[in-house]
């Protein structure tokens, strides 16, 4: 899934990236170990249904319970990244009969995500759907949202809310989708509604091309990159629901839009280099 591309500037900044790259990569061994430990060298079915959670143990069981077991006569496999926390949500996904991988600290999605786009791709998966752990996105909708890769009219499908129905009230979210939108598609020649929701589904051969280094907000870094390398990307309409409880990881307004237009700039750079 790629590597940094970017040059720090300084040898200190070099340092910082070694420190925190080797971190990242001994966290998601550890990762890796949790899930043999667990599970062995379990097969998974063609379609791996990706979530990544940390403390949504009130949430993600309905999640776990919604996810069909099967898409256009594909088996399903649910495999659970989570992300730190001691809430118990390795107890939910095991009792739902998911896959579970834990690691040790929390680590942000995006390191969670890359975590279990490597399981996926080790573990025979074809095409791996993600979607959130707080009840947002819609587990039914799955079937749906995959036909275009299952018809092969498409490698990368998006959940669009734009084009879907968005049940939130928050009108600087809404605003910020619309612009960030925006601003991906004249970078990258795309035409997507909706660049920062989490309920994708992507071939297995897309997520083994691209660059992925973000710790969070990945979701723009996986556009940018997937767009660059040629893959076919389209989005879907979804129903993006409240969540079902609790707060978002995500923060507020201002500090999600900063980060994410980071990651934007970061990897629109570093994908020109």
């Amino acid at each position: 899934m790629g590597s940094r591309l970017i040059k720090p500037r300084t040898r200190a900044q070099a340092r910082r990236i070694r420190r925190h790259d080797a971190m990242c990569r001994l966290i998601m061994e550890l990762g890796q170990q949790d899930f043999r430990r667990r599970h062995g060298t379990a097969t998974f079915g063609p379609v791996v249904v990706l979530i990544a959670s940390y403390l949504e143990a009130d949430n993600i069981g309905d999640v776990l319970k919604a996810v069909p077991s099967e898409v256009g006569g594909l088996q399903v496999s649910t495999l659970v990244v989570i992300d730190g926390g001691d809430d118990g949500t390795d107890e939910i996904v095991t009792a739902q009969g998911a896959y579970c991988a834990a690691l040790p600290v929390n680590m942000g999605q995006g390191v969670a995500l890359r975590l279990g786009y490597e399981l996926a791709a080790a573990h025979g998966a074809k095409y791996v759907v993600t979607l959130d752990a707080d009840g947002q996105n819609d587990p039914a909708e799955i079937p749906g949202f995959m036909a275009p890769l299952l018809a092969d009219t498409a490698d990368f499908v998006i959940g669009s809310r734009r084009l879907g129905t968005d049940e939130t009230t928050d009108k600087v979210r809404m605003a910020g989708v619309v612009f960030f939108a925006t601003v991906i598609n004249a970078l990258t020649g795309q035409h997507i509604t909706d660049t920062s929701n989490g309920f994708r589904a992507l071939k297995i051969e897309v997520l083994k091309d691209v660059t992925l280094e973000q710790d969070q907000y990945q979701t723009a870094e996986l556009i940018i990159s997937a767009a660059n390398r040629g893959w076919r990307i389209t989005d879907c309409p979804v129903v993006w629901h409240r969540r079902a409880s609790g707060e978002s990881k995500k923060g507020h307004n201002a500090f999600f839009g900063l980060q994410y237009a980071r990651v934007i700039v970061r990897t629109w750079l570093r994908d020109r280099r």
